[in-house]
């Protein structure tokens, strides 16, 4: 292909794609992503088999924490989130009640692994359980929103009530590892990966790469 009609099929790539949403804009409605208000030792959530109030709760500030860290790192695609600017101010503004619940936890294993060293092991294993169950493909765009979200509360939240955002929003963020798509417009609105291209054979094509209306029609786009 000459340069002249590549640049042709860019200029008519370039024009419809900015006849498409950016995918950027994720969806005119996203779904509802909220649930109710947990302890965070109900049936379904990570839990830790016989840990005591003090460590349930442990457990649940620190799945939120896990939770807003990889979306800090998954969501950085889109800026305006803020992912990460709020996830900072979360950490600094809640700097003790995460070390809390970070050694709380690592009482637990040692105690419940019968050990130092066995329990951490233990919670090197909790950690990596913990992070890897809030990484999404599918349902990224939704993930993202609701973080974005939950990491705005939690940053501007009053000092020593993190454990109150991560109950009123952990079932959001597990909801949100569910894909879902466009809700007002579902039905108009659809995504389509097959490429925009215009015929590319000669005879559509003078010599200085020019379209021919008379052999070809009028210069159109098609699926392929």
């Amino acid at each position: 292909m000459t340069v002249l009609r590549t640049l042709a099929v860019t200029a008519a790539l370039s024009a419809a794609a900015f006849a498409t949403p950016a995918s950027a804009q994720f969806f005119f409605q996203p779904h509802d992503m909220s649930g109710p208000p947990i302890r965070g030792d109900e049936p379904g959530l990570p839990t830790l088999p016989g840990a005591n109030a003090d460590e349930v709760r442990a457990n649940l500030v620190w799945n939120l924490r896990s939770a807003l860290n990889v979306a800090a790192l998954q969501c950085q695609f889109e800026p305006t989130l803020l992912t990460v600017e709020n996830y900072n101010v979360a950490l600094a503004n809640h700097k003790d009640e995460f070390k809390k619940s970070f050694d709380t936890l690592v009482k637990y294993f040692n105690r419940t692994a019968k050990g130092v060293k066995p329990g951490q092991t233990a919670m090197d294993r909790y950690g990596t359980r913990t992070y890897s169950a809030f990484t999404t493909v599918g349902a990224q765009y939704g993930f993202c929103q609701t973080a974005a979200q939950v990491a705005a509360a939690a940053a501007y939240a009053p000092r020593g009530t993190v454990y109150k955002v991560a109950a009123d929003n952990m079932s959001a963020m597990r909801n949100a590892l569910v894909p879902w798509g466009e809700e007002r417009f579902s039905r108009y609105v659809r995504i389509d990966t097959r490429t925009w291209l215009p015929r590319l054979d000669d005879v559509c094509w003078n010599r200085r790469d020019q379209w021919q209306d008379r052999k070809c029609g009028p210069f159109t786009l098609s699926f392929r």
